[in-house]
């Protein structure tokens, strides 16, 4: 399952070199506006210490990641909405990714300049959420605009699409995100279609000094220089540096997490002799979806699987001892993946 996680924010707030650290991948970062015009694009995993574990157990040959896609976009200013600097272009990209990695400056260097000419990070969350709700508010106009003669017509569904858009219009024009409208799972599939801006999980990363990191609620804190400076080290030198700041998790595998989380996304696994894997499913999602994740004869054939909850596969340590402790239990169709499932399917 393949999902798209957008990095996003005004210019030189450090999005790139986030970007670099996450992807290890070299790209342009330097100190001007509207450097990164096309948006980079960067697959890595999704880190998960259970799967090594498993991996480890059933002594598998390979040990495959879920993995998650983050594009880089370029820096939206004030009145993007309305194509300043580069905003209709960015705002196009930011519609095309399933969650939204918001950066905000909060770091102090003469050195890199600021669009607005200081650092305030609530003023630049607000700038950009801003831009947001702007631009789904055109988008729900014209929509509206463009249904209210079908609505006449007496059809049920164009009827319920264009009362939802009324509650999402009236919601934008109180600057909201879309994502905070409380509606039915019926009128969020009525306006699916549309892809709004602001019905995206948003996730807030303060781009902090080094001094500063810590825990804060509403956002993820960073760094993105000692970030860069991880992904050109091993495992344990990385451990060892992030010690020396006493930080235990570097902040780009809490933000890889929060954004899996953030699309409410869960983990399940397959683990044997060949390979051990982590796979993508939405929560409540039943087996035989989960089997078509890993192909699609096995939702399509679906009989049966086995499945082990993963603290079990782990005590009883693999397939042959969950299946004599009897924690290796057979399910059908109707059963409910739940997160850290280790499933064996048969079709």
């Amino acid at each position: 399952m393949s999902f798209k996680v957008g990095i996003v924010g005004l210019p030189n707030v450090g999005k790139s070199t986030l970007f670099k650290a996450i992807t290890k991948k070299q790209v342009d970062i330097q100190n001007y506006p509207f450097c990164t015009i096309d948006p980079n694009v960067g697959v890595v995993e999704v880190p998960d210490e259970r799967l090594e574990k498993l991996s480890s157990i059933s002594c598998s040959e390979k040990t495959v990641h879920t993995t998650i896609e983050f594009v880089d976009i370029a820096g939206l200013i004030a009145d993007a909405h309305q194509g300043k600097g580069l905003g209709n272009k960015f705002l196009s990209n930011i519609r095309e990714v399933d969650a939204i990695v918001e950066v905000l400056r909060d770091f102090q260097d003469n050195d890199v300049f600021h669009v607005d000419g200081e650092v305030n990070f609530k003023k630049d969350r607000e700038t950009v959420n801003i831009e947001l709700i702007a631009s789904d508010l055109q988008l729900v106009e014209k929509a509206i605009n463009r249904l209210r003669k079908e609505v006449r017509t007496g059809d049920k569904e164009v009827k319920l699409k264009v009362e939802t858009l009324e509650k999402a219009k009236t919601f934008l024009e109180q600057e909201n995100l879309l994502y905070d409208l409380s509606l039915e799972d019926k009128e969020k599939e009525a306006i699916k279609e549309f892809n709004f801006l602001t019905f995206k999980p948003i996730i807030y990363v303060k781009n902090v000094d080094k001094s500063e990191v810590a825990e804060e609620d509403g956002y993820l804190l960073m760094n993105a220089k000692i970030e860069a400076e991880l992904a050109d080290l091993s495992q344990e030198e990385a451990e060892s540096y992030l010690a020396s700041f006493g930080i235990k998790e570097s902040g780009l595998s809490k933000m890889i997490k929060e954004s899996y989380r953030s699309l409410n996304l869960i983990s399940f696994f397959t683990s044997g002799k060949e390979e051990s894997r982590s796979w993508t499913v939405e929560e409540g999602s039943p087996a035989p979806v989960a089997g078509g994740r890993i192909h699609s004869d096995f939702q399509e054939k679906f009989i049966r699987a086995e499945v082990v909850a993963y603290n079990d596969f782990v005590q009883c340590k693999g397939w042959s001892g969950a299946k004599q402790s009897g924690k290796a239990q057979d399910k059908g169709k109707d059963y409910i993946v739940k997160d850290g499932d280790v499933m064996l399917f048969k079709i």
